[in-house]
């Protein structure tokens, strides 16, 4: 065994890549460069981690949501701001293939924490409907009939006989700091009582959805609830409209009946396109645009930094790559070595960048309440970008070494 393993080490030693053993020469120099190669990864990934934020929240509602097909209003971009006529949505639900059609209404309402509620100067024992004055955050409510639910969430659908009870909510657990400790309270207390809009309300169960950066977090009520505060009128436009097939009915024949069927003024959507609607929308804001040039700047600062040190090394062992050339080696020989170095830079400085970022994620998930994963789409896109990244300091760090002429070495 002690042989096999001596004769392995020294196969290795022998038959060890050029590059490599180029590298490998000066370990202080590697050390610096493995870090400038992490170093971009991490700023890369970081600001596509941001982007994803910014983005991929976006769609938890769409995700979420049963049905087969969705009505949203055309005229606007997100269901967030965007309604149409309840009228339309019994319009769909007549439609032949259509099973049911249920309404969703989304709009946003200032919460206070709880436990600001314990300043002994607010009466606790005012009704719902009172109203109170207090310095609010900003919650997004998302409202709907118990009897016809709309999400495929089975902790939101187990609890559908709780939105019953006046002023009544399911308060999302994953949500942002500055709406209050709410979980902690209802374990203790059963029933977590608050404001919303200057209402009182009641918090009487949680659920799993996230926050995002434009909403802190979610609440779910029953749309009688919504309309004791909104009014009556509040219940007849619709932000979506989900529509539940019949068994076996053909989903694009359905969607050409009801398109035919509804005016221009609402369009048919498939979960996928209701996703990728909303993800447009948010691409348009100037965020979006400013994460990209953070994450092309991280491109930039990686290229600088791995052309400077293959630069040097080819400056370095310029006589030896010029004995080379007068032994017969091409010049695409002594090329290749450069880019084998390059290559093995960006593996090398891939690795602790990964898993630096990786733990940057859930800190930032753990800071922001905002769900964000390290999913292998992102990873694959870094490792490429940096892939392209060290080949395109090994190609410019070339012109050195075509300059490599054995009669001025010698």
């Amino acid at each position: 065994m002690k042989r096999f393993l001596k004769s392995s080490l020294e196969w290795l030693q022998i038959n060890k890549p050029l590059g490599w053993a180029q590298l490998s020469h000066q370990k202080a120099r590697l050390l610096v460069a493995m870090t400038g190669v992490a170093f971009s990864n991490i700023l890369i990934f970081t600001q596509l981690g941001l982007r994803a934020l910014l983005f991929d929240g976006v769609t938890l509602v769409p995700e979420n949501l049963a049905g087969d097909l969705f009505l949203v209003s055309a005229y606007t971009p997100t269901i967030s701001f965007g309604s149409f006529s309840r009228v339309y949505l019994y319009q769909a639900d007549a439609v032949t293939g259509v099973a049911a059609a249920n309404p969703l209404y989304i709009s946003s309402a200032e919460w206070v924490n709880p436990e600001d509620l314990q300043n002994p100067s607010v009466d606790r024992t005012e009704e719902a409907g009172s109203e109170i004055d207090f310095f609010p955050s900003t919650v997004r409510i998302l409202a709907f009939n118990p009897a016809r639910p709309v999400f495929d969430m089975p902790e939101v659908n187990q609890q559908l006989d709780l939105l019953n009870a006046p002023g009544s909510v399911l308060f999302d657990r994953l949500s942002q700091d500055q709406l209050g400790p709410v979980p902690d309270l209802l374990s203790q207390q059963g029933v977590v009582s608050t404001v919303m809009s200057k209402r009182r309300t009641h918090v009487v169960g949680l659920f799993s959805l996230g926050s995002t950066m434009f909403d802190k977090g979610h609440v779910i009520m029953s749309d009688w609830n919504l309309a004791q505060r909104n009014g009556q009128d509040s219940l007849q436009q619709v932000n979506v409209g989900s529509l539940f097939l019949e068994a076996g009915a053909d989903l694009e024949t359905v969607r050409t009946r009801l398109q035919s069927t509804l005016p221009p003024a609402v369009k048919v959507m498939t979960r996928e396109e209701l996703m990728q609607s909303e993800q447009a929308f948010r691409a348009s804001f100037p965020e979006g645009k400013i994460l990209n040039f953070g994450a092309a700047i991280g491109f930039v600062v990686g290229v600088v930094i791995v052309y400077q040190v293959l630069y040097t090394d080819v400056s370095d062992h310029l006589p030896e790559y010029a004995t080379l050339k007068a032994m017969g080696y091409s010049d695409a020989s002594l090329l290749a070595v450069v880019l084998q170095e390059a290559v093995i830079l960006a593996v090398l400085g891939f690795v602790p960048g990964y898993i630096t970022s990786y733990w940057m994620y859930g800190l930032l998930t753990y800071l922001t309440k905002i769900p964000l994963t390290m999913r292998a789409g992102i990873a694959l896109q870094v490792f490429i970008l940096t892939l392209v990244m060290c080949v395109i300091s090994g190609a410019i760090a070339m012109n050195k070494l075509r300059s490599a002429d054995p009669a001025d070495v010698f």
